[in-house]
């Protein structure tokens, strides 16, 4: 298969087979994250696509999912989008669902006609960086979306009947109040756009962003891990979607945490109570000290 650059993916893509529909992010702003820095954004022609699409049936035969790269297809032309979307379920016969990245952006700037039309060509799940639920945090990470934005592309998103999976990230505030606030905001979006699944990872500097620069000069204080901890908790313990997929089990997360809501979440607040008192068996101490 044909990449360019480097291609990123969703933890729970990885049985699927990556196509690059676009190249890079449509607003590639944002200070805290390093993802294609080394991409212009731009759309492949679709010719190359479907190029692609031939040389994947060659290499795999049928394949059943398929994640579109890079990091905002939706942002693509409605109806190149749907061609592509026709192409695959025509070349790969037992084709069970196509996901992506989705920028609130782009979202925005489709109709509900549209949205609903890459429905039921066929586009299952849409992965929203939702990041922060705080407008204070969202514009100073240069987000391009403000919390009332981001809660609209949500809720069309889940309108139109996608399998919504919205991320988070402990610590982006920093410490502090800001750090309280972050997570109360962030818990209100969620509980008002009603996603299918949410992720909260945990927030590390990457040399080379705005955002880890200035952690690396002390100009904005990252959280320990006991912090982080206690922003998860404050997160999920105002979490009301019901049924809500919810994991912390990233490699950035300092606790993995994995359950269905409600059902789960006394059980996940008492993990995470339980690694604030070091019964865990980590010290306190320790903890306050990473």
């Amino acid at each position: 298969m044909r990449y360019e650059g480097t291609v990123y993916r969703p933890p729970g893509e990885w049985k699927s087979y990556l196509l690059q529909v676009t190249v890079g992010c449509s607003h590639n702003a944002c200070t805290f994250c390093g993802m294609y820095k080394d991409k212009r954004y731009r759309v492949r022609p679709l010719e190359e696509i479907f190029e692609d699409i031939a040389l994947a049936r060659a290499a795999y035969g049928d394949v059943k999912r398929v994640f579109l790269c890079d990091g905002d297809a939706v942002a693509m032309d409605t109806g190149e989008l749907l061609a592509v979307l026709d192409r695959l379920y025509e070349t790969f016969p037992t084709l069970e669902r196509v996901n992506a990245y989705a920028g609130p952006g782009s979202t925005l700037r489709k109709t509900e006609e549209e949205l609903v039309a890459l429905r039921r060509a066929g586009l299952v799940r849409l992965y929203l960086g939702v990041e922060s639920g705080s407008d204070a945090v969202l514009r100073a990470v240069r987000k391009g979306m403000d919390a009332a934005g981001m809660l609209e592309a949500g809720r069309r998103i889940v309108a139109a009947g996608f399998d919504l999976w919205t991320m988070v990230l402990i610590g982006l505030a920093g410490q502090g109040e800001a750090s309280r606030a972050h997570a109360l905001d962030t818990a209100a979006l969620i509980n008002a756009m009603r996603p299918r699944h949410l992720s909260a990872l945990t927030y590390l500097p990457e040399r080379g962003t705005a955002l880890g620069d200035a952690a690396a000069r002390g100009e904005f204080r990252l959280l320990t891990a006991w912090q982080a901890l206690e922003e998860t908790r404050l997160l999920l313990e105002r979490l009301e979607v019901d049924p809500l997929h919810f994991t912390s089990d990233h490699a950035s997360n300092y606790l993995p945490l994995k359950g269905g809501l409600p059902g789960d979440k006394a059980r996940l607040l008492a993990l995470l109570d339980g690694a604030l008192s070091g019964e865990q068996g980590i010290k306190p101490e320790l903890w306050r000290g990473l």
